[in-house]
């Protein structure tokens, strides 16, 4: 029998037996391994660990603590839910059962409708395959027998997806007792190797993703390697729920949504206070560092999307205007654009650059109902979205100064915590690769320089550039990508947009594209469930409620009042003649940061009664004082929220 060299993570090699599999491997290596492993990554590639090794490789095994082992699991998970569908609710057919990024969801085709109650009974049919310890077998079959015994199996969707495939493709199924699904693997070896899983919900979806082909019933669940992750992951989502901003948003007089205008936010008197405080912060922090705010139309022209690429790139999410006629337009959905046409409107010489332009007007996309998350993603938003043109030897300076504010910014508003991402060239993309590297090197070098710890995302950049992806972390743990900065040498090409160099000849300038927060009504909704609706102090739209506890005060409170409007801090009067205690009760409902309680005592030593809402009070505490203590809550980054 011939030998084999396998090299392990640790790069040390064994010889063995060809035809050997990655479970023999662990078997070897030991007992423990073996009974936590559930796939390998053979020479970077995910497989089975019944997968037959027939060459020199490198290996490691995959146990379920790793991310790759429970992406395993949660895959197999899937299946698991799909049989139980199918020994409870024979007449169900199956169609897909992918990983997410919390779990896996599989949709079904259903004559009836799944109810809550069907979750209970599927999730103890699933326990209870996965206790009968099935072997996975995979097999591969010819294109012609794997569609004839889908067809026998009355599975019309695997049908359409094996027929969709190419006719070179490996068509293979994953069996598990009598069942079997087509599937591309790998899963775990045995049902026994599976963790711990949860049945979350029901919701619709249309088969493809498409509103144009039939409803389907999609049940979402969760997966984790032991019954403590799971646990702590069910309370982050019980967490969630409490701060959700589309509950909390509408409470404290924030926004609403009304079928006028579908996915779009009606902003109250708060909400929008929240979102031009927002905006201000922005601008406070832009003017500085030599942006120059701009304001482009609202609807331009399907030229200007075309010589962009957004018409061939982008256009199933625009809004277009008149595309009958021979002159169509489109609601912008980006500035980019829209910034390239007003530098080109103007000359400039190397001694103007970098020119950085800021704008936050509206922008719309038509985004599916399906994919649609109250302000999370909606179809109309504004970014805080500055483009800097800039010679090509000043790309890695500027892109530093981004970096480095970008992480200011989120400091002074509680995210200290990054993951930070470098996106690259996708398999659809604009411009010439060597363009695209000499980018890609660009915001490799920027984040080397600020010392920025960062991963790869390969193939997730824009199709005109790279991205450097900030994703800030939560108070419960969860990630939120928010700013970006991209190198575009393919739009100014396009635009044919130049510059007069020392030497007097016309050169390209490059583009860089950078957001911070991003979407204003992104970050309006992760603030608020960031902080459980409790906004920081300085972009809070009501800072403080001024409470009498009789008529009598009422003088002093409006006098009170007037101080603190003199020194710009946003205030009301709650003079209703309701309890103390409900009025009490009713701020902290709002998410009021302060309640200033004014009673016999406080009006009689011209002092105040502080209440945070965390329900810490200070008695007895001059205005001066309170000043005192202001200037420092007020700055970003303060604590009272």
């Amino acid at each position: 029998m011939k030998s084999i060299t396998i090299t392990l993570p640790d790069g040390s090699t064994r010889s063995v037996e060809a035809g050997t599999t990655p479970q023999k491997i662990a078997a070897s290596i030991g007992r423990r391994l073996e009974e936590a492993a559930v796939a390998a990554k053979v020479d970077g590639t995910i497989v089975d660990l019944t997968y037959v090794l027939d060459k020199d490789v490198s290996i490691a095994i995959l146990t379920r603590e790793s991310k790759e082992g429970l992406e395993v699991i949660r895959h197999s998970t899937a299946h698991l839910l799909a049989m139980a569908v199918k020994e409870l609710f024979p007449e169900t057919q199956v169609t897909i059962g992918p990983v997410t990024d919390d779990g896996f969801f599989y949709d079904f085709d259903r004559p009836t409708q799944f109810v809550p109650e069907d979750l209970v009974k599927i999730e103890k049919r699933m326990t209870e395959i996965a206790s009968r310890k099935l072997d996975l077998k995979r097999t591969e079959h010819p294109r012609d027998k794997i569609i004839t015994m889908f067809k026998d199996m009355n599975e019309d969707f695997k049908v359409e997806i094996i027929k969709g495939l190419p006719d070179d493709g490996v068509f293979s199924t994953y069996s598990q007792g009598d069942w079997v699904d087509l599937c591309r693997g790998p899963h775990v070896p045995n049902t026994a190797r599976l963790g711990k899983f949860k049945l979350l919900s029901i919701a619709g979806a249309y088969w493809r993703g498409d509103e144009k082909n039939k409803m389907l019933q999609r049940i979402y669940g969760t997966a984790f390697a032991t019954q403590k992750e799971l646990e702590e992951y069910l309370h982050r989502l019980e967490e969630a729920k409490k701060r959700d901003h589309r509950k909390l948003g509408p409470e404290i007089g924030l926004f609403t949504f009304l079928p006028v205008a579908p996915a779009m936010p009606f902003f109250l008197p708060k909400g929008a206070m929240f979102y031009e405080l927002l905006a201000d912060f922005m601008r406070k922090e832009m003017r500085p560092r030599g942006y120059q705010e701009v304001i482009c139309p609202q609807l331009m022209s399907a030229d200007l999307w075309k010589t962009s690429g957004h018409w061939d790139h982008y256009r199933e999410n625009m809004f277009v205007v008149g595309e009958e006629t021979t002159t169509p337009m489109a609601l912008k959905p980006m500035n980019c654009p829209g910034h390239c046409a007003l530098y080109g409107s103007g000359q400039y010489s190397y001694r103007d650059l970098p020119l950085r332009f800021a704008e936050f007007s509206k922008l719309h996309r038509f985004e599916r109902a399906g994919v649609t998350h109250g302000l999370f993603r909606t179809r109309t938003f504004s970014q805080d979205d500055a483009h800097i043109f800039c010679t090509e030897d000043q790309i890695l300076q500027e892109s530093i100064e981004v970096i480095e504010h970008t992480k200011e910014v989120y400091r002074k508003f509680g995210f200290p915590d990054l993951v930070v991402m470098l996106a690259t060239r996708p398999e659809k993309y604009a411009g010439t690769v060597e363009n695209w590297d000499r980018a890609t090197k660009a915001l490799e070098d920027s984040l080397n320089k600020t010392g920025q710890v960062f991963t790869f995302n390969h193939g997730e950049g824009a199709f005109y550039g790279p991205k450097i992806e900030f994703h800030i972390k939560d108070s419960i743990g969860r990630l939120w990508q928010c700013g970006t900065v991209q190198v575009d040498f393919h739009m100014p090409f396009q635009f044919q947009l130049n510059y007069v160099d020392a030497d007097g000849k016309k050169k390209q300038p490059v583009m860089i594209h950078r957001a911070i927060l991003g979407s204003f009504e992104r970050f309006m909704g992760i603030l608020v469930e960031h902080h459980s609706g409790h906004l920081p102090l300085f972009v809070s739209p009501l800072q403080a409620t001024l409470i009498n506890v009789t008529d009598d005060q009422l003088p002093y409170v409006k006098s009170v009042d007037a101080t603190l409007k003199s020194w710009g801090l946003r205030t009301e009067i709650d003079n209703r003649n309701e309890k103390l205690g409900y009025r009490i009760r009713d701020a902290q409902l709002k998410k009021t940061p302060l309640m200033l309680v004014l009673g016999p005592k406080e009006m009689e030593s011209s002092t105040l009664s502080v209440r945070k809402h965390t329900g810490e009070t200070t008695n007895d505490m001059t205005l001066d004082a309170f000043k005192t203590y202001l200037e420092g809550e007020l700055k970003p980054g303060g604590t009272t929220h």
